[in-house]
């Protein structure tokens, strides 16, 4: 029996969650190492999935599969494609960096007669997150697929409800309210969304009789398993509404803010670059895998819902006086920009798709935190509290401003190529909506500028002018995040090679080609 490498990758931060939420309490240091340190074994792990996975190969690899529920037909297994590996291995890169930021943000804090939650707690909940998420990305069975989108919401709820943002000009009290208000949304939108898909699943099991994406694709393959057109339509709206919550796409957004706005950095990098690509994931795995019929009936009306939220999310995210809530609204533009990918039904559209997954996480990583870096130094999140900051944290200045650049896509860092290739990919297919939607790159460039001219330039501030700039152990976080934006935007290669053979089984899937172009190329 070969290594179940799969299962290693995601049991090793579970039992790195339990192992960190039982050293005791004095042991604060000592937490946060073997966190990190869990961490580090499991990013070796998925560069060792990375490595062992051969993207010319089957279309599922690395597969693991045992009976669990036999009554019910659910099975636990596993498989990666090229688009599930280029995200395990992005949450495996960024987790260890999430830590690293976070190193002093659930240290223990007495204000008023409250008490910030263990410090252990914070870390194990990050490792928690971190193994439901992996085991999301390679989960083939959709049962189990279900059980850990549903269960990742539990460790999220405690991030942002028990570990907020120590930056609140109302006090300690009205901080608490607002963090307790921010994650009870999260969780109740998310919940809602969830439900509803649990539906969709029970029925899925109705008509399939199973709940393994290989079997239903093979009974498919040989007309044992007909669904009736009504029946996969429902099914498939089932299971779109989980995941355009989770992902976020208007109108079902409107938690991401609030969460991002009261969590900590780390924990809001965590929310977005992290959990919400379990949302777009799945779009690509489930709903273009399982309804394919359902896929191309709905598309119409999804790419009118991506395009609102590319041009609506970067709207608001113009009139931002909160740093955080900027970088929500410019995520939900981001993830606008992915879904209009998905379903423009076009190879570039859905490579650039998961490629924007990978860099809009790298991207929003970088910026935002730095930005936790900035609120933690001056106490505030609100852009009028800064200015000057280059001239006394020259560094700091220069990390939010590569982040930022990459944020609007700037030629030369890598979230340009996936945004590239998304509008190319629209265009040849719907060209009126991917020309609306170039609007959000001219509104990406106004929010990140004016973020940077705000706070960065002009006279410096008599709050700002003691700031010091980023300590060695804020340096490491930042640096290997703009070697990879630099990298990835001057060579994507490693990732496009990996993620285009499992496109190409996508658009099988849904039965469609690339149009033909109007001008032949010159031979």
């Amino acid at each position: 029996m070969s290594f179940p490498l799969l299962t290693a990758t995601a049991a090793l931060p579970a039992l790195g969650a339990v192992a960190t939420a039982a050293v005791p309490a004095a042991r604060r240091t000592a937490a946060k190492w073997l966190a990190l340190l869990v961490s580090l074994g499991t990013l070796a792990l998925a560069i060792t999935v990375l490595v062992r996975f051969d993207p010319g190969g089957a279309r599922y690899q690395l597969t693991e599969s045992h009976s669990w529920i036999r009554d019910f037909g659910v099975r636990y297994e596993l498989g990666v494609d090229g688009i599930g590996v280029a995200l395990i291995a992005l949450t495996a890169v960024l987790i260890p960096f999430i830590i690293l930021a976070g190193w002093h943000d659930a240290d223990p804090l007495e204000t008023g007669n409250r008490r910030w939650r263990p410090t252990q707690g914070f870390f194990a909940l990050i490792l928690a997150v971190e193994a439901m998420v992996l085991i999301s990305f390679e989960a083939t069975d959709v049962f189990l697929f279900y059980i850990f989108f549903e269960a990742m919401l539990i460790p999220m709820y405690f991030l942002i409800g028990g570990f907020g943002d120590r930056a609140h000009a109302q006090g300690e009290e009205a901080a608490a309210t607002q963090r307790s208000y921010a994650a009870v949304k999260f969780l109740l939108y998310n919940l809602v969304g969830g439900l509803i898909m649990l539906a969709a699943v029970i029925g899925l099991y109705v008509v399939a009789g199973n709940f393994s994406l290989q079997q239903i694709a093979e009974a498919r393959a040989s007309g044992s398993l007909h669904m009736a057109t009504s029946t996969e339509r429902w099914l498939f709206l089932g299971f779109f509404f989980a995941f355009a919550v989770k992902a976020p796409l208007w109108p079902l957004h409107t938690w991401l803010p609030n969460a991002m706005q009261e969590s900590t950095a780390p924990v809001a990098v965590l929310i977005t670059a992290v959990v919400d690509k379990v949302g777009t994931f799945a779009m690509l795995r489930f709903c273009l895998g399982l309804f394919p019929e359902a896929s191309r009936w709905a598309t119409p009306v999804i790419l009118v819902l991506a395009l609102i939220s590319i041009v609506y999310g970067a709207l608001l995210a113009v009139g931002q006086r909160d740093i955080k809530r900027l970088v929500a609204y410019a995520s939900i533009s981001h993830f606008g920009f992915i879904i209009l990918g998905i379903f423009a039904m076009t190879s570039q559209g859905q490579s650039g798709a998961t490629l924007y997954m990978v860099n809009h996480g790298i991207s929003t990583a970088a910026l935002m935190l730095v930005a936790g870096f900035l609120i933690s130094r001056r106490g505030s999140r609100l852009i009028a509290d800064y200015g000057g900051v280059q001239k006394v944290a020259p560094v700091l200045a220069g990390t939010f401003l590569i982040g930022g650049l990459a944020t609007l896509s700037l030629p030369g860092l890598a979230p340009f190529v996936s945004e590239f290739l998304v509008l190319v990919g629209t265009f040849t297919r719907y060209p009126v909506i991917g020309i609306i939607a170039t609007l959000g790159i001219v509104l990406a460039a106004l929010y990140t500028l004016v973020l940077y001219q705000r706070t960065m330039t002009g006279p410096v501030k008599p709050e700002v002018s003691t700031m010091p700039d980023l300590r060695m152990r804020e340096v490491l976080v930042v640096a290997p995040l703009i070697v990879l934006l630099i990298f990835l935007g001057v060579y994507p290669k490693p990732v496009t090679n990996i993620v285009n053979p499992a496109v190409k089984h996508t658009m099988s899937d849904v039965q469609k080609k690339d149009p033909k172009p109007e001008v032949e190329a010159a031979k």
